[in-house]
């Protein structure tokens, strides 16, 4: 080739890639202005500013729950918030609650993948699982196997064993210390009520128990910390130089081992008793109703693998601990802080008891005013403020505002049971208002959204039933048993209500109380 062509050559690749470069950047542009217009025509919830790449993120400061509830009362109860690249909805009012959770529940009755939960739960579980037949299936199963009414009555007896266990306990310190600490009785107790029903024993001592309750607090810690793996997807490497990912792994190397040897124990007996049996078997726990599913025993129309087994054992003593302990420790901090209100429930408590030793289930029908107290604290402290996330499936329309598809949706409970509209004095504890004739028949099992603790819906929580009942036994048995009071030289004014993170909102400070025989 003489030098002349190549030159000619040069000018003309020169003149064709200029072409392509100037074909890619207007095509670029036009797509641009496309998803722009078409974003246009989407009227969205209100906003606040955002910023480059963190969205609102530098907006949240201190509890999610009540910097969703201050920007709320800027924005409007329904709310659209960028976290990183996702946009989120926050509905903070009965009525946004009520079209998200029942008039379009099953367009919200999905959940963002979440990368921690995702692994921590071997993408097998109930609470994180996206919408469709396998969590249908799996959620029957437990609902039926564990948390029905009938399941419930017939676990009973734990429950009563366990609570006259831990009276023992507080009667025995009370003689040898002045003070118990009711934070780490309220775990002992719920975590051996749920341990003894769905794993078959508790695991509450020495190095077991020690390690046990470790894996549950970084559990609830790991699965609501800012992953910015999720929020920002392209600064996911991030969490390899925070210590993030490894706490995860290591977290999930504690987990599988734990329900290993779990499983490895009820393998080892059944065996000895000659495998499992079908139909309502006193002596069979979950973990062997979930071992004889996966077998085989039973079919489900699911594929059922090991790891379905594991996440599901797992999410129900996780889900189980946490909840009916935090409950027990809010009612009472706010019982010792208006000892008006513990004296009359007290009088309640002994008047129905008549000098019984322990109160049974079975007085639990005529203490109102006790269960009036449970409904006030699951209204000012809900033990999971936030609810656990959803996601839209398909794009829809609410109170005139489009909400696309893949919008993370985030229920602030906290915020809705503390509205001024639904509740007098809303930041008052104040148990009678649920004895007024307004509100006597106002419940938390998902029919009145301006008190849904629980959640709502096809995502409500199944649990309600199970967590009540341990709740109201353990309060109205030490409320009959002790007299208390804070610590010498400290009045109920004193007392820190200071919250923690996590996904129950626990007190950051143990309650420690001084408990009196009665």
């Amino acid at each position: 080739m003489k030098m002349n062509q190549f030159i000619q050559w040069l000018e003309q690749q020169a003149h064709s890639n200029l072409f392509y470069l100037i074909f890619f950047f207007l095509f670029i542009f036009l797509v641009k202005r496309f998803n722009r217009s078409e974003t246009n025509k989407y009227k969205f919830p209100p906003s606040p500013s955002k910023l480059p790449i963190i969205g609102n993120l530098h907006q949240l400061h201190g509890s999610p729950q009540h910097a969703f509830k201050s920007l709320a009362q800027k924005h409007g109860p329904l709310m659209l918030l960028h976290l990183g690249s996702k946009p989120t909805l926050v509905v903070s009012s009965p009525e946004t609650a009520l079209d998200v959770m029942k008039t379009y529940d099953h367009v919200f009755s999905s959940r963002p993948e979440l990368q921690f939960a995702k692994r921590l739960t071997y993408g097998k579980d109930i609470g994180f699982a996206p919408y469709g037949e396998y969590w249908m299936q799996v959620r029957k199963v437990c609902v039926l196997q564990l948390l029905c009414a009938k399941k419930v009555q017939l676990f009973r007896f734990v429950r009563e064993e366990e609570v006259a266990l831990i009276v023992d306990k507080i009667k025995d310190l009370s003689l040898s210390t002045a003070v118990v600490n009711l934070s780490e009785m309220f775990l002992c107790l719920s975590n051996d009520v749920v341990c003894r029903v769905a794993l078959g024993k508790t695991y509450n001592e020495g190095e077991v128990g020690k390690k046990f309750k470790g894996m549950l607090k970084e559990f609830g810690y790991l699965l609501v910390v800012n992953n910015v793996g999720d929020l920002i997807p392209s600064l996911a490497w991030v969490n390899n130089l925070n210590g993030l990912n490894a706490r995860v792994e290591k977290l999930f190397r504690d987990i599988d081992s734990f329900i290993d040897e779990v499983i490895e124990e009820h393998i080892e007996k059944n065996n000895k008793i000659g495998g499992y049996h079908s139909g309502d078997n006193e002596e069979e726990d979950f973990v062997d109703v979930m071992l004889r599913i996966e077998k085989g025993d039973s079919d489900h129309g699911i594929s059922w693998t090991k790891d379905s087994t594991k996440a599901i054992i797992f999410d129900m003593f996780a889900a189980g601990t946490d909840t009916s302990a935090v409950v027990l420790e809010w009612a009472m901090s706010e019982l010792i802080r208006h000892p008006n209100i513990m004296e009359d429930v007290q009088k309640e408590v002994r008047d129905i008891a008549r000098g019984k030793v322990m109160i049974t289930e079975t007085d639990m029908d005529e203490m109102h005013y006790v269960k009036s107290v449970i409904k006030e604290i699951l209204r000012l402290h809900p033990p999971v403020p936030l609810l656990l996330p959803r996601e839209s499936m398909e794009k829809v329309q609410i109170q005139g505002f489009d909400i696309p598809a893949k919008t993370t949706v985030m229920i602030n409970v906290f915020a809705i049971g503390r509205d001024p509209k639904f509740w007098d004095e809303p930041e008052k504890f104040w148990p009678k208002r649920f004895q007024n004739v307004g509100n006597v028949s106002i419940d938390f099992k998902g029919q009145d959204f301006q008190f849904i603790p629980f959640g709502a819906g096809r995502r409500g929580c199944p649990g309600i039933l199970f967590a009540t009942s341990i709740i109201e036994l353990t309060l109205a048995n030490l409320l009959n048993r002790f007299d208390w009071a804070l610590p010498e030289g400290m009045d109920g004014k004193d007392l820190d209500m200071e919250e923690n993170f996590g996904l129950t909102v626990h007190r950051k400070n143990d309650l420690v109380l001084t408990p009196k025989p009665h």
